[in-house]
């Protein structure tokens, strides 16, 4: 996408739901009292947005339209959460950081408490 030119505009115009959800956006419907409020956020996904995100408007709606089907059989969607929830990776912000340090700094993290400065300890 990037060889060929990514232009926001041309789904834009495609997409008549993108359309009007960017024309609500911009003309201050989800902020009466601040119309201009999302006005930066507009330009951004219309003319710098590295991230492409009208390129997967299509998927995300289509994605989201199972997943709404889905939610609508309580017994499909338990047994669809717990297979995600069992096959979840272990994750905890200590874990992650010391794998960090390891992996990106090359040291290995301390479980050593430093006291404060004027912490008597």
């Amino acid at each position: 996408m990037d060889k060929k030119g990514y232009d926001a505009s041309s789904y834009y115009n495609r997409i008549p739901e993108l359309k009007q959800a960017m024309d609500q956006i911009s003309g201050g419907f989800f902020s009466p009292s601040q119309p201009d409020l999302f006005k930066d956020l507009v330009n951004m996904l219309m003319h710098h947005d590295r991230f492409k995100v009208f390129a997967d408007y299509e998927d995300y709606i289509k994605c989201q339209e199972k997943v709404s089907a889905l939610y609508k059989d309580p017994k499909e969607w338990t047994k669809m959460v717990i297979h995600n929830i069992a096959g979840c990776g272990k994750f905890s912000s200590d874990r992650t950081i010391s794998q960090y340090a390891r992996e990106i700094w090359g040291m290995e993290p301390s479980l050593e408490k430093i006291a404060a400065p004027d912490d008597p300890r």
